[in-house]
């Protein structure tokens, strides 16, 4: 794991008591994700800058297009986001469990 994501992770493994079992670097058919919480169907990928160049847009749009026909949605957070702003992250993770 990346430093974002251990930093959110120090977060999310701490919202169990709310409810919210997220599980880190779970796979899933073809795919690892960053975080996941089964009971909401919720892939959290922490997205760093190489998520935005080249051919990783149309991956990243694939793997979402794959995981949602199987029910998943996915919420992509900047890396940058975490680094700079871990609340407003988390505000947004939290808000997406709760849709």
């Amino acid at each position: 794991m990346n430093l974002p994501e251990v930093l959110l992770w120090r977060c999310l493994k701490t919202w169990r008591a709310e409810g919210f079992h997220i599980r880190r670097q779970h796979p899933i058919g073809p795919y690892v994700l960053d975080f996941y919480c089964d009971e909401r169907k919720l892939a959290i990928e922490v997205d760093g800058a190489a998520h935005w160049i080249g051919e990783r847009p149309q991956s990243d749009a694939r793997r979402d297009a794959w995981l949602e026909l199987r029910g998943v949605r996915t919420l992509r957070i900047p890396a940058q986001l975490v680094l700079s702003d871990i609340d407003s992250a988390l505000d947004a993770i939290r808000q997406a469990l709760l849709d």
